[in-house]
């Protein structure tokens, strides 16, 4: 039987925001113990001198060493579990709220964003790659030991303690200014923008950038796969065909355009309804945690991406980056990310901790296009938003 549209938040959906500190903390002092660990000769650090050599210059900590930043890691896991205690715990006013929330966020941001570098990315985009390949041995590289190192999977780790630290913060922020835990609402207090209305409306441009940014990239590796130098030179892009890397590439642009034309179901129609080459779904409701859970991903990944992207990048040099696609990658993250949360607005439904009513986008009664799957399991046309 189909859920319908008109649903509410259920318990479950705002459980996190109990658990969140608690959990944020316990990785914190979790990952504080390997930082004690390799400060004290443990193998395994992850950073310059123990990651790959090729990729130190582009990560942040390249230059790190286990002697000078492991007992570093070690005090910063310890503050972060007094901090979650104190998220978990106080409810501060003023300048002592800001006070705790600003670390709070910080951490989120530098655990998902700054820490973690574009090889994440990768290792994620080359998956669906290597699972469809694996039967016919292609691609004839080994995906853990080349996408997947131990300084790989350990930004992997960083990046859910970046998420964690990120629901923490956003649980403490909701509770300190009288804003429901579950779904962020103030009663008697309705930001304009954040109205199902307003959000489809800013969410629809997001999701448009986020559809276009990715096409400049797969544009110039596909060039490469035709055999067109496209910002390198011919014998850059024989280099790459004798290599086979230009088929590696040609394939992770295909990821991307796929990812960019995900991006679209954020703010259309079949993204709240199954199509119908959809099979065994069509016709029923995308459950909204689904894509959100999947996009707000797919923007820490990039997110991390883009930061990398902003720290080798010579922007005092316009053609090192006006032709550089990969340049545009935090922008591709930035409006992801704010596509998934024009989403998440307009489909949030009723709150049954505060008893919030879900707020609906007015309807226009329009006839679908054939072929929209915009039909229920009944046979009834679901009408357009």
């Amino acid at each position: 039987m189909d859920m319908p549209l008109n649903t509410t938040l259920t318990r479950t959906e705002t459980r996190w925001a109990r658990w969140a500190a608690p959990a944020a903390g316990a990785w914190s002092l979790g990952y504080g113990a390997l930082g004690l660990w390799w400060s004290r000769g443990g193998p395994g650090f992850p950073f310059g001198e123990g990651d790959v050599p090729d990729a130190r210059a582009e990560s942040l900590l390249g230059s790190a060493t286990a002697a000078g930043t492991a007992p570093v890691i070690a005090v910063l896991g310890a503050a972060g579990a007094l901090l979650a205690l104190l998220l978990a715990l106080v409810r501060p006013r003023g300048a002592l709220r800001a006070a705790v929330l600003a670390p709070a966020w910080a951490a989120a941001f530098t655990l998902a964003a700054l820490v973690p570098d574009g090889r994440v990315l990768l290792a994620l985009a080359y998956a669906p790659i290597a699972l469809i390949g694996a039967p016919w041995g292609w691609p004839d590289v080994d995906y853990f030991e080349v996408a997947l190192p131990w300084p790989v999977l350990n930004m992997l780790v960083c990046l859910a303690g970046g998420v964690l630290w990120g629901a923490a913060a956003l649980a403490f922020q909701r509770r300190t200014r009288g804003a429901c835990e579950g779904c962020g609402r103030v009663e008697g207090r309705a930001a304009r923008w954040a109205s199902p209305a307003s959000a489809e409306r800013w969410g629809r441009r997001a999701a448009y950038v986020a559809f276009a940014v990715p096409l400049s990239y797969a544009a110039v590796r596909w060039a490469w796969a035709l055999g067109v130098p496209l910002l390198i030179s011919e014998r850059e892009v024989e280099e790459l065909h004798r290599s086979g890397l230009v088929w590696g590439g040609a394939a992770l642009a295909t990821m991307a355009v796929l990812g960019g034309i995900l991006s679209l179901g954020l703010t259309q129609r079949w993204g709240e309804i199954w199509p119908r080459w959809v099979v065994g779904l069509a016709g029923r409701r995308v459950p909204p945690a689904f894509p959100v859970g999947f996009a707000s991903l797919v923007t820490a990944v990039l997110a991390s991406a883009g930061a990398m992207m902003v720290r080798i990048t010579d922007w005092g040099d316009p053609a090192a980056w006006l032709v550089n696609p990969m340049a545009y990658w935090p922008l591709w993250a930035v409006a992801l990310g704010v596509a998934t949360l024009g989403y998440h607005l307009r489909r949030r439904g009723g709150c049954r901790r505060c008893g919030s009513p879900r707020e609906t986008v007015p309807a226009r009664e329009t006839r679908p296009p054939a072929g929209s799957g915009d039909v229920g399991r009944d046979g009834g046309r679901v009408p357009e938003r």
